[in-house]
């Protein structure tokens, strides 16, 4: 898509929320467009516990652990900030799905979210958000799927150190560290 107005991202921090924050960034660079990064909380119990039992600190501590949230995916995905970006931040108080319909309201915006894990157990529970904005948005939506092999999920269940290599060669299925293999021997 070229020209878009804005290139609106959801960021969970989840391992499927990184390469769409990456994809997105390329796209707002390509387009020229400004890059929103949004981050949606709910107290935990959900809104109703909060009404029950109103609390303006525990409110605004929600809000900054939030906030903290977006910081760190953005560190996950990039390191810092990448120069030369127009980049909004952007925190709701909401269901995310919602909320990212809401803000990405505008025909010519583009909305840019994760798609999740894949598989029977993961359908259930997630990929909720991404069909969601499909179903409802007023503007394009680009979901973007998460690697073959999520290298965050296989390593940790493994409690083995991660190194660049290894890391790189679980992103990619493994292709690249047959090659490294070779070229050693």
């Amino acid at each position: 898509m070229s020209g878009a107005g804005r290139v609106i991202v959801g960021v969970s921090g989840s391992p499927g929320s990184i390469p769409a924050l990456r994809y997105a960034e390329n796209a707002a660079r390509r387009d020229g467009a400004p890059l929103v990064a949004v981050h949606a909380w709910i107290p935990p119990g959900g809104d109703l516990a909060e009404r029950r039992c109103p609390s303006s600190h525990l409110r605004r501590a929600w809000q900054e652990a939030a906030r903290q949230r977006l910081h760190e995916a953005l560190g996950a995905a990039w390191g810092c900030i990448p120069a030369g970006l127009d980049l909004e931040l952007v925190v709701i108080r909401g269901e995310t799905a919602p909320a990212l319909v809401d803000l990405a309201c505008n025909a010519d915006d583009l909305l840019v979210v994760g798609t999740g894990q894949r598989g029977r157990l993961a359908r259930v529970s997630h990929g909720r958000v991404s069909r969601y904005c499909v179903a409802h948005a007023a503007c394009p939506v680009l979901t973007v799927p998460p690697p073959a092999r999520a290298a965050l999920r296989s390593w940790s269940l493994r409690h083995r150190e991660l190194t660049v290599d290894r890391a790189i060669s679980e992103w990619q299925g493994g292709e690249l560290g047959r090659e490294n293999r070779r070229e050693r021997r």
